[in-house]
């Protein structure tokens, strides 16, 4: 797993108002599997797994939104910092 900068940390923190660490991201990050982008029920999974490590609600239309746009980026699952910049757009 690729190691997550300080940068995407720091605004994710800055965008949620909460404080994740390096570590939680890491945990969360060592679950997901390629075919977990592939596959909608694992993605809305990891999404809800996120909110709440996160303690930020995610409406239907959000993550549905953000499951469009994983699927129309065509992105790398082993990018996890890519994944979580794309999710903090949302």
């Amino acid at each position: 797993m690729s190691k997550i900068s300080k940068e995407a940390l720091n605004a994710i923190n800055k965008k949620s108002g909460k404080h994740l660490t390096d570590g939680n991201v890491k945990k969360l990050a060592s679950t997901v599997k390629p075919s977990t982008l592939q596959s909608e029920t694992e993605l809305r999974k990891l999404i809800k797994q996120v909110s709440t490590m996160a303690k930020v609600p995610v409406s239907e239309a959000t993550i549905n939104e953000i499951i469009g746009a994983v699927k129309k980026s065509g992105m790398n699952p082993s990018n996890m910092e890519a994944l979580m910049k794309l999710m903090m757009k949302k």
